[in-house]
């Protein structure tokens, strides 16, 4: 039994790694798509991209690993189908639960392995993704100076060449607009020719201007209104420096993003999700209180609780008449400024509450995502391995296009029970674990037929019983 368990195991994990690093680089390549235009053009060094595909491969693991279960059982329980393997081991009086057992260990081992990345590794991964993607979302593009186009990536300058030769540092009539003292275009310096080289730190760009002028409009007196004196000066060579500092990658601090719900483990989760219940909790009772010691005059000015009466039911309809028009109109004008102010004050505080609910929400998703993870290995395991068994083809043709539906079936189930969770339609517990419910019954349903030798997916004995049924017809 342990040569078979051991030749279950060779043929399992072969799949399962090819396919998971497959779905990985996949899934890496939708997220370039995504952001190539906040990657490209900024002059990034090859170390920070790396860095970020490993954080961002790593926040794809919980996508990866379940599909990779999926796919690999059904490879490995097809190809063994596809072989007779799984008959001739029947034959020899083993049972496909048998055979599935040193699966079944390894995806229980896998589900655990889950949880604790899902709750101690992946939250790190997050934090060192976002806020090294912020960064790089937020940094300028490298500096590209063209042709006959004004260029305002450097502060306090702008730039436009007329021309460039082959070699990208001799330019052409410069033009360069002083915007330093924040005055408009008082200073400007043209040129015939020039050239542009970075120093050797790359912390600066160094434009060295041959046969110009300087143009400067004085504003340092107080007759500027009515003399605007001017400043020409001509000069036949002219360097100038440009600080390069504001293209460099600046790193935010990484505790501005460690309260974010998708930073935080399930303790930490647990803290955030009591304090922010309690914190719910206290502004309803203060709002309940405010309402009644402001805007419930019946009971502020009775403070007796035997006099707290519901007006509108005791209200006489002409309880108005002993007052003159003038003051019928003052206290209409009254109330109805006083109604309004309460409804103003209702509507706000609706939204107010059901922010802070959304919130409390978004943080029991990501503690429930921690588990569904796990058990989502599981349960797609049990989808995959009785399907290989039924449907008898191994290789990534027909069983990648049933891992296919099945993931894609899961993962419009998951999200949509994650957005009813966030818009407050279900429960937490009942949208996270929604795509689990639904899946794990098909999950025990295609074992129970592998298991009893099903004819689910078998073409002839669809066949046969077409042409039995064609047979009857033309009989009758």
């Amino acid at each position: 039994m342990k040569k078979l368990h051991i030749l279950i195991l060779k043929n399992y994990l072969g799949p399962f790694a090819a396919t998971f690093f497959i779905c990985l680089f996949i899934l890496l390549m939708q997220f370039l798509w995504k952001y190539i235009d906040d990657l490209a053009g900024k002059g990034i060094e090859w170390l920070i991209i790396a860095k970020l595909m490993f954080y961002v491969a790593s926040t794809l693991v919980p996508l990866a690993l379940p599909l990779a279960i999926l796919l690999s059982s059904i490879m490995t329980f097809g190809n063994l189908g596809e072989h007779y393997e799984i008959v001739a081991l029947k034959a020899a009086g083993i049972s496909l639960r048998k055979i599935m057992n040193p699966l079944i260990i390894t995806s229980v081992i896998l589900s655990i392995a889950a949880f604790g990345f899902s709750n101690y590794i992946l939250p790190i991964a997050n934090l060192k993704m976002e806020s090294l993607l912020y960064d790089v979302k937020e940094q300028k593009p490298a500096l590209n100076i063209r042709p006959g186009v004004f260029n305002k990536d450097l502060d306090d300058f702008t730039i436009k060449v007329g021309s460039k030769e082959d070699d990208g540092k001799t330019i052409h009539e410069v033009m360069i607009y002083d915007h330093r003292k924040r005055l408009g275009n008082l200073d400007i310096t043209l040129a015939n020719v020039g050239k542009m080289e970075q120093t050797a730190d790359k912390k600066s760009m160094i434009f060295s201007l041959f046969n110009g002028c300087n143009y400067s409009d004085r504003v340092d007196n107080g007759q500027v209104s009515r003399t605007h004196p001017f400043q020409r000066t001509y000069f036949k060579e002219e360097y100038i420096y440009f600080d390069m500092s504001v293209f460099k990658l600046n790193r935010t601090n990484e505790e501005l993003f460690k309260t974010n719900m998708q930073m935080l483990n399930l303790k930490q989760l647990n803290f955030a999700e009591d304090s922010l219940s309690k914190e719910y909790t206290k502004r309803k009772s203060e709002y309940a209180d405010n309402m009644v010691r402001n805007y419930n005059y019946f009971a502020k000015y009775n403070p007796d609780d035997s006099l707290k009466t519901d007006t509108s039911k005791v209200l006489n309809a002409d309880f108005l008449s002993n007052f003159s028009k003038q003051e019928k109109v003052s206290i209409t004008d009254i109330a109805i400024n006083i109604a309004r102010n309460i409804k103003e004050t209702v509507d706000f505080t609706k939204e107010e509450f059901l922010q802070k609910e959304k919130r409390i929400n978004r943080h029991k998703i990501e503690w429930h995502r921690k588990f569904t993870l796990s058990f989502a290995c599981l349960v797609l395991f049990f989808i995959g391995a009785p399907l290989g068994a039924l449907i008898r083809k191994g290789g990534f043709g027909l069983p990648v296009v049933v891992s296919i539906l099945f993931f894609v079936a899961f993962h419009i189930i998951s999200i949509s029970g994650e957005k009813f969770v966030r818009e407050g339609v279900i429960s937490p517990a009942n949208g996270m674990w929604l795509a689990s419910a639904i899946l794990l019954p098909i999950g025990i349903a295609l074992t129970l037929k592998a298991t009893t030798n099903s004819a689910l997916f078998d073409l002839n004995f669809y066949k046969k019983l077409l042409k039995k049924i064609f047979t009857k017809n033309k009989i009758a």
